[in-house]
């Protein structure tokens, strides 16, 4: 498809891609069932919810974002809980409803989407996201996030001393232009093939307008929120947002020119990432 993606940044900077992430992880699983090594459908592990509905926040799953303790133990440096610490912890919530009668945003899905991913390929999900987006689409940027070091590295101070262990489905780090380079290549059919890429692209309908947000219209598919921003139509990415940084990742299909902009930001609403890139997609 023609269109282009963009993202300024200072030269060498890196940010937290956060929740992007369940984008890229998601491309993982799905690019694993065109290749018939994991089935979308199919009951997980013996649990009663399925690939699909992990993906799409529909397995009825609770998250570990509400949980006090959760916020307190990071805000003090605490080391990151064990698995079975977190598990507990999260699932002592309860399902939210039935695997596929409800959407509820969970964590804890993905964490399960890449332990599907690790056991179908022998591999740590790092390397996966290297072999399978980052090598062919030449994103030298990006890294998986799981050291101190790489911590200190990052463009805002604030996240010199953030343990990436506490995010527990695995985080990226990378450029603003390689984030857009991301989803700009899975619209452009660079990453997935119709099948799959039609697979992700289903989306759930959410509601309509946020307070303090720009979205007229919202929605989540499988690894991408999907909605409407008003004078820009169809905005389809991802939004993250950590303890000092929020960011936005969008592809705008129905501008003349299909676009992709990321945006990252100090700010601690997501808000503040989502209205800059439908600026800059409204200017385009």
């Amino acid at each position: 498809m023609s269109g282009r993606s963009g993202g300024d940044s200072p030269e060498g900077a890196r940010f937290p891609y956060w929740s992007f992430s369940k984008t890229a992880i998601a491309i993982c699983a799905l690019k694993l069932t065109d290749e018939h090594l994991v089935d979308l459908d199919a009951p997980h592990n013996g649990h009663p919810f399925t690939l699909r509905q992990l993906l799409g926040h529909s397995s009825g799953l609770p998250d570990y974002g509400p949980l006090k303790e959760y916020h307190g133990a990071v805000a003090r440096g605490d080391a990151p809980w064990s698995r079975e610490k977190l598990l507990e912890a999260t699932l002592a919530q309860g399902m939210h409803f039935p695997p596929g009668e409800g959407w509820s945003y969970s964590n804890i899905g993905y964490l399960f989407v890449r332990d599907l991913i690790e056991e179908a390929t022998g591999k740590p999900l790092g390397d996966v996201i290297h072999d399978m987006i980052c090598k062919p689409l030449g994103l030298a940027s990006v890294e998986f996030w799981d050291t101190l070091d790489q911590s200190a590295a990052l463009h805002w101070h604030a996240g010199a001393g953030y343990d990436p262990r506490w995010v527990y489905h695995g985080c990226l780090i990378g450029s603003a232009p390689d984030a857009s380079h991301l989803l700009h290549a899975l619209f452009a059919g660079d990453l997935l093939r119709s099948k799959p890429l039609d697979d992700m692209l289903i989306r759930r309908s959410l509601g309509g307008a946020l307070p303090g947000r720009p979205w007229t219209e919202c929605g989540y598919a499988l690894g991408l929120m999907s909605g409407a921003i008003s004078d820009a139509g169809r905005a389809i990415g991802h939004t993250g947002g950590g303890p000092f940084s929020v960011n936005a990742v969008y592809h705008f299909p129905d501008l003349p020119d299909p676009t992709t902009i990321a945006a990252f930001t100090d700010a601690p609403d997501q808000g503040v990432a989502e209205f800059a890139v439908a600026r800059i997609a409204r200017d385009h």
